[in-house]
């Protein structure tokens, strides 16, 4: 069975890290953001489970359910201000974010 060299996961890790940032940059809807974080939070795992399978260390696949486990959060965090900003604003602007008092 062929291998996925190390040096390719890395490159495709850091080129989705990437098109997260620009995402997380560029964007101005809430759930264009959301998604880029994901992104972000995603490529982070690859990685890590690049280094754990050319290591041969499980360590790489812990840290990967750690990070699914604060994406979790993250989205069900994120929703709640998206209904939030919804029902007060009817937007989901993330420019608004800052009008939010309470």
């Amino acid at each position: 069975m062929a291998e996925i060299p190390f040096e390719h996961g890395l490159i495709l890790a850091s080129i989705l890290f990437v098109i997260g940032l620009v995402g997380l940059l560029t964007r101005r809807n809430i759930v264009f953001v959301l998604m880029s974080l994901e992104i972000m939070l995603n490529a982070c795992g690859l990685a890590f489970i690049v280094a754990s399978a050319r290591w041969e260390h499980a360590e790489g696949q812990v840290m990967f359910l750690m990070i699914l486990t604060l994406a979790a959060a993250e989205v069900a965090v994120g929703l709640g201000l998206i209904i939030q900003l919804y029902r007060r604003f009817h937007t989901v602007d993330i420019d608004v974010l800052g009008e939010m008092k309470g």
